[in-house]
C-alpha cells in the first residue's frame, strides 16, 4: 500500500462520506470511490460499510485507521526533520473550537501568529460540540470542559470571566433589575437546553431561572440578540469591548461565574515539533488577550453606577 492510497482512506474515514473526502483532497468524487475500492481490492478486506448516510469503517477499517494515522504522523515528524525545526512554522493547522473563543478570540490571536509565519496556513473550526482529535477532525481543540478519557493532552490556558448583561437601549428601555428576582420580569436570552453540549454552559440555575424566551447553540447569536437590545444574556467578558460600549454589565456582585479554556491535542502529536511550538504560542497569546479584554470591561465603581443600578433603569 503507498502513502497516496492511505491519504485517500484516512480522509474518507474522517469525513465519513465521499464528499467530504474529495473537498479535504481536492478530488473528484467519483476518483475518491475507485480509489477506496481498488484499496479494498487490494487488501482483500471491505473497509467501509456504505449507507446512504454515509461510509463507515468496519471493523478492518477501523484496525487501519489506528496504522494509517500513525503512519501520518511518522510522514509529519520526517517532513518537520527536513524542513527544520529553528524556523518559522509552515503547512496547514486546524483548530477546533465553541464558538465564543472561535468568533471573539482566535481570530486576532491567530492572525498574529500567521503574521510571524507567513507560510502557516490556520483553519478555525467553530462548532458547538465536542471535537473527534482521534478521526483528525482538527489538530488540537479549544473546550471548556477537560476530557476525561482518551489518548489526550490536555493543557488549562486560561480563566475566564462571565456576568448577566444587556445593551444600553434594553437598560433604557425596560424596569429595573436591582436583584436576582427582577430577572423574571425580563426577556432572558440563552442555550437551547437540549443542545448544550458542555455542561458548563448550563446557566440557568445561576440565573435563577427555568427556561430562556429567546434561544441559539451558538453564543454569537446570543451576544447579537443582547446587541439588539432583546433582553438579558449571560455573556463573557471578553466579547462585551466588541459591542463598542453599547452593552453593559449588570449585577455583577451578584453573579459571576468563572469558567476556563482548554487545549487538547491527541496524545502522538506530543512528538511534533511543529504543533508543540504552535501550541505555545496559541496558550500564550490567547491567555494574553483573555486578560486584555476583560480589563477593557469597566468595573461599575470607574463609572459612579450602582452594580444594581437601584435608583434607575440598570447600569453596570
Amino acid at each position: 500500500m503507498n502513502w497516496d492510497d492511505m491519504r485517500v482512506f484516512l480522509a474518507v474515514a474522517r469525513a465519513e462520506g465521499l464528499t467530504g473526502a474529495a473537498k479535504a483532497l481536492r478530488m473528484d468524487p467519483a476518483t475518491v470511490g475507485r480509489r477506496v475500492r481498488r484499496l479494498e481490492e487490494a487488501t482483500g478486506v471491505r473497509l467501509f460499510a456504505r449507507s446512504p448516510q454515509g461510509y463507515a469503517l468496519t471493523n478492518e477499517g477501523e484496525r487501519l485507521l489506528a496504522e494509517g494515522m500513525q503512519a501520518e504522523q511518522a510522514m509529519a515528524r520526517a517532513v518537520e526533520q527536513v524542513q527544520g525545526e529553528a524556523g518559522r512554522l509552515t503547512g496547514t493547522i486546524r483548530i477546533g473550537a465553541p464558538d465564543g473563543a472561535a468568533n471573539f478570540l482566535l481570530p486576532q490571536v491567530c492572525a498574529a501568529i500567521c503574521d510571524e509565519n507567513p507560510g502557516l496556513d490556520v483553519q478555525i473550526v467553530a462548532l458547538p460540540r465536542i471535537f473527534n482529535l482521534s478521526r483528525r477532525e482538527a489538530d488540537m481543540a479549544v473546550t471548556v470542559s477537560p476530557p476525561s478519557g482518551g489518548r489526550l493532552l490536555v493543557q488549562k490556558m486560561t480563566g475566564y470571566h462571565l456576568h448577566l448583561a444587556a445593551s444600553r437601549e434594553y437598560l433604557e428601555s425596560h424596569p429595573p433589575i436591582t436583584c436576582l428576582d427582577d430577572l423574571k420580569h425580563h426577556r432572558l436570552i440563552g442555550y437551547i437546553p437540549d443542545m448544550i453540549f458542555d455542561k458548563e454552559l448550563d446557566y440557568l440555575k445561576e440565573m435563577q431561572a427555568e427556561k430562556v424566551a429567546l434561544s441559539s447553540n451558538s453564543f454569537a447569536v446570543q451576544f447579537s440578540f443582547v446587541r439588539q437590545g432583546a433582553g438579558v444574556a449571560i455573556v463573557h467578558d471578553f466579547a462585551i469591548p466588541s459591542a463598542g460600549g453599547q452593552v453593559r454589565r449588570i449585577l455583577a456582585d451578584q453573579l459571576s461565574l468563572k469558567r476556563s479554556f482548554h487545549l487538547v491535542r491527541h496524545a502522538d502529536d506530543a512528538r511534533l515539533e511543529r504543533l508543540n511550538r504552535f501550541a505555545d504560542q496559541l496558550v500564550h497569546r490567547l491567555r494574553r488577550e483573555v486578560a486584555r479584554l476583560e480589563a477593557l470591561v469597566c468595573p461599575p465603581e470607574a463609572t459612579g453606577e450602582s452594580h444594581a443600578g437601584a435608583a434607575h433603569p440598570v447600569r453596570a
